[in-house]
């Protein structure tokens, strides 16, 4: 009878080792693994989402998921450029280990990235939209990806089962029909998903849909106090980049002013691809499509005829904020139709109770602040992203987190959230513990490093450390200067105070954390000069 026991009891206990995951759970909450929608926009300003500030634009749907779950305040990414971030989401790691430093350089394909971890633990995956580099991503049962940039009117998609493809219409909403399209006819009942719903807009060259640019075409938007900075109380790099509003856009493709009303005004082009740039994107355009638009926007292209000549550069200025921000909003407003159509798909279709949803962007933007555009600095319009997250029955609604988060977190997050092994060599944070209202113990700083230049905009090389209530930068290559920022009084950013002597003691601590940081995230000096090697090597930047 002993004996019997005894086989009983390790019967039991290998039953209930066998059958644990990785946190404990048993096998039948793993059945129950959450599904994972994971939104991005790109070059979508935090400060274009009205849960973040409605002074520019209402944005329902994407706040919605605020509102049901949590808003990040605190975001942010590592280096504030398009494919680098999207590679740092895809695998967990900085830059300068998965390769992808900047536009050109390319992603390391030996890297794992968290699609295939997902995918081999038994996830279904998809992915549509735009990914931004490379044409075959890799863990994915299903995709369709604009290549490149791709298109806002009538694009091309590589697929994975039809090669290339055109569909007529308008990107964002292709991408969104798209996406519902695989959940109503492809989506298996008896596996999870992670769905990748990845929109193009709203990057430049912005054109927003018929339904929109009708609308925003006539809207006047508040300008930001700093629209006329002069870059007093602050080094090199913010007064020789290239991002103005008036000297650095292009007026056909950005504001929309034909090359021949150019020409006929004297307007030279700003940039070398500023006329064909125009001409590619309308030029996509359907006959129906182009005369819908002309029907709208040739009006003020003949206002701007008149007026032109008489306009001061203060008044040339304002104009160009105007255009920026009409064309900019509408194509957000666009993307927040989309939005709303799939989280109600998943309302209709009972997914919602048990499926993650992310909203983010691959970085920040410029939206006139500083009279500027892009992104690319260590400054916060830039540096900072939105994060909203619902997950019904973890996150509580309505809930706000302020600790600095980054998008290297994303992978070992949802992993987590997948009850999927993470890799000993990703570097982010799991976001669980503060998903869930548990903030002790989490990180204090973040670390910051941007490679392109000399290039386009011109924002010069910078690493740095941001803490909440400091952010310490160091530009390098062909300067040597240091910043410090006071984040909680001096929230834009206007005053250096690096040579202050009232903050001896805080530059002393941020220079000594920053060393750590970089010891631990495995950057160094003689990584930035190899990379600087092989940036000049390749001698691919003609101003």
């Amino acid at each position: 009878m002993a004996d019997f026991r005894f086989i009983l009891l390790l019967m039991t206990i290998l039953c209930a080792t066998s059958c644990k995951t990785s946190d404990g759970d048993s096998s039948s909450a793993k059945a129950e693994r959450p599904n994972i929608l994971f939104i991005m926009s790109d070059d979508h300003a935090y400060q274009a989402i009205s849960a973040y500030s409605d002074h520019l634009i209402q944005t329902p749907h994407i706040d919605r998921i605020a509102k049901e779950g949590m808003l990040f305040t605190n975001a942010c990414v590592t280096n504030s450029i398009c494919a680098p971030s999207r590679a740092v989401i895809l695998s967990g790691k900085h830059s300068h280990l998965n390769g992808k430093i900047d536009n050109i350089f390319p992603f390391d394909t030996t890297q794992i990235t968290f699609p295939q971890i997902l995918q081999s633990s038994g996830y279904q995956t998809a992915m549509f939209g735009k990914l931004h580099f490379g044409n075959n991503p890799k863990g994915f049962d299903q995709f369709k990806i604009l290549p490149g940039q791709g298109w806002y009117y009538n694009p091309d998609f590589n697929t994975k089962y039809d090669g290339r493809i055109n569909v007529e219409g308008y990107t964002s909403d292709i991408i969104t029909d798209m996406t519902i399209d695989w959940l109503r006819e492809e989506r298996k009942d008896d596996s999870p998903f992670l769905l990748m719903y990845l929109h193009k807009a709203p990057h430049r060259e912005w054109l927003p849909p018929k339904r929109h640019y009708t609308e925003y075409i006539n809207k006047t938007f508040p300008e930001p106090e700093t629209l006329f900075d002069d870059y007093e109380g602050r080094g090199k790099a913010a007064k020789e980049a290239e991002m103005n509003l008036l000297t650095h856009m292009n007026w056909a493709g950005d504001s929309k002013i034909p090359p021949e009303v150019m020409k006929e005004l004297g307007i030279p082009e700003t940039a070398k691809w500023d006329h064909a740039a125009y001409t590619r994107t309308i030029g996509r355009m359907t006959d129906s499509q182009k005369a819908d638009w002309d029907k709208i926007y040739n009006p003020m292209i003949e206002d701007f005829k008149k007026n032109y000549p008489q306009m001061s550069q203060k008044e040339q200025m304002k104009w160009r904020y105007q255009r920026y921000m009409q064309d900019y909003l509408g194509s957000i407003a666009a993307v927040d139709d989309g939005v709303g159509e799939v989280l109600d798909y998943l309302d209709e279709a009972g997914l919602s109770d048990n499926t993650i949803v992310v909203y983010t962007s691959d970085q920040g933007f410029y939206l006139g602040e500083h009279g500027w555009f892009d992104k690319r600095f260590i400054y916060d319009e830039s540096f900072k992203t939105p994060l909203l997250v619902r997950w019904p029955g973890v996150i509580e609604p309505g809930a706000v987190n302020t600790q600095m988060v980054q998008n290297l977190d994303f992978a070992p997050t949802l992993l987590d959230a997948a009850q999927a092994t993470i890799p000993d060599d990703m570097q982010g944070e799991s976001l669980l513990p503060l998903f869930k209202g548990k903030t002790e113990g989490f990180r204090d700083a973040v670390y910051y490093h941007y490679y392109e230049y000399p290039s386009v905009h011109m924002v010069k090389r910078h690493y740095g450390i941001v803490t909440e209530d400091y952010k310490l930068a160091h530009f390098y290559y062909d300067v040597d200067e240091w910043e410090l920022y006071d984040r909680k009084n001096d929230k834009q950013e206007m005053k250096n105070v690096y040579d202050d002597p009232a903050y001896a003691e805080v530059v002393k601590k941020l220079t000594a954390d920053l060393a750590d940081l970089r010891v631990k995230y495995k950057d160094s000096p003689e990584l930035d000069q190899m990379y600087i090697d092989k940036y000049n090597d390749l001698k691919r930047w003609d101003k």
